[in-house]
């Protein structure tokens, strides 16, 4: 088995005695982009400090090619990690022109020039290398400080919150910019957001954290489809639970009808349910006998996403084609269309989670 460029193992650190790290464990491959991604406090940028060698360990360990970067009885300076880091606010030196900002932490190549030339083109600031980072657009700045980063060739990047201060399409086009860049050097990093879509958009692999807990590391693929967590099913894209019963072991009945899953799931027959059907998940059709309500309506270009109402009060969400222009009020046809069936054993009453979202129920699950 190869090598991992980053290992966590039961990785444990915080502040004082306020633990926010705990056992935490994950594996980056060669020249993978992973991320961290939670809500905030939950540990990400503790961890990314971490790896960076800028916080101590309580416990577990932090390696780099096999070799222990940090234990609880000894940390390897921050300079001696082979790591780079693009920080949030960027920390560009303002007395410093672009060309100089990269080279800085190239101090005895002779071929400094070259290498800073190179990586100007690279994220293509290759006329702009005279000017000052206060000369720079926010976007030009974040490029800049992903040059200097790369700059000393590190084994690993880490990229802490790097399109925060973006806004809209530039933030999108920079982050699919970046994925390239680092593609095309082979260069593995470690990324730490509270942006989903940014995460599916530029990472390998995904580590959604709660409460610094790991609750799942996988593919942006399976966290959507196949959630380990109800929390992970909550925090990644939206959704709705409807409460069902085990008809067999792949099969569940719901007030949306029989509805039968890709594998045996581990509930034993006639047990409650929560069912996660996302806004994909429903499909309209004019002939079907389920019938909703739209209450709802958000127009997004080519889809529409309609919040709907069940005759028995439940709500749900689904996507339909820009086409199908639905309004308030009006009656639709649904079937499931559901092909990687999701669901977890039954918390809550029945009536919570027929009319609250993901979020909505996990609150009232851990308040009860």
């Amino acid at each position: 088995m190869t090598t991992p460029v980053l290992e966590l193992d039961s990785l444990e650190c915080g502040y004082g005695q306020q633990l926010i790290v705990n056992a935490l464990s994950i594996h980056l491959r060669e020249g993978d982009i992973g991320c961290l991604l939670g809500p905030s406090g939950c540990g990400k940028t503790t961890t990314l400090r971490a790896i960076a060698g800028f916080e101590p360990i309580s416990g577990g360990s932090i390696l780099l090619d096999g070799k222990a970067l940090s234990t609880a009885q000894h940390r390897v300076a921050p300079e001696q990690r082979q790591i780079g880091m693009v920080f949030q606010d960027y920390a560009l030196f303002p007395h410093l022109s672009v060309a100089e900002n990269v080279g800085f932490g190239i101090h005895t190549s002779p071929d400094r020039k070259r290498v800073v030339d190179e990586l100007l083109s690279l994220v293509k600031l290759d006329k702009l290398g005279r000017r000052y980072p206060h000369e720079l657009s926010g976007g030009q700045q974040q490029r800049v400080a992903l040059a200097r980063a790369m700059a000393p060739n590190p084994r690993l990047l880490l990229l802490d919150e790097p399109f925060s201060n973006l806004d809209g399409e530039l933030r999108r086009r920079l982050s699919a910019e970046v994925r390239d860049i680092l593609k095309s050097r082979g260069i593995s990093a470690m990324l730490v957001t509270h942006d989903q879509a940014e995460a599916f958009a530029v990472c390998d692999q995904v580590g959604v954290l709660k409460d610094g807990h790991l609750q799942q590391w996988d593919t942006p693929y399976n966290l959507y489809h196949e959630p380990a967590t109800p929390f992970v099913a909550s925090f990644i894209g939206q959704g709705y639970f409807i409460r069902g019963h085990m008809q067999a072991r792949d099969t569940v009945a719901t007030e949306l009808g029989v509805i039968q899953g890709n594998r045996a799931y581990p509930m034993p027959e006639g047990s409650p349910v929560d069912v996660l059907l996302r806004p994909d998940d429903l499909v309209g059709d004019a002939s079907s006998a389920l019938r909703a309500r739209v209450i709802d309506r958000t127009f997004q270009g080519a889809t529409i996403l309609y919040r709907l109402q069940l005759s028995t009060g439940t709500q749900l969400e689904a996507l339909f084609p820009s086409h199908a222009d639905h309004q308030p009020g009006d009656e639709v046809g649904l079937r499931v269309a559901a092909e990687h069936l999701v669901l977890f054993p039954a918390q809550g009453s029945v009536n919570l989670h027929a009319q609250l979202p993901l979020e909505q129920v996990l609150n009232a699950n851990q308040s009860a």
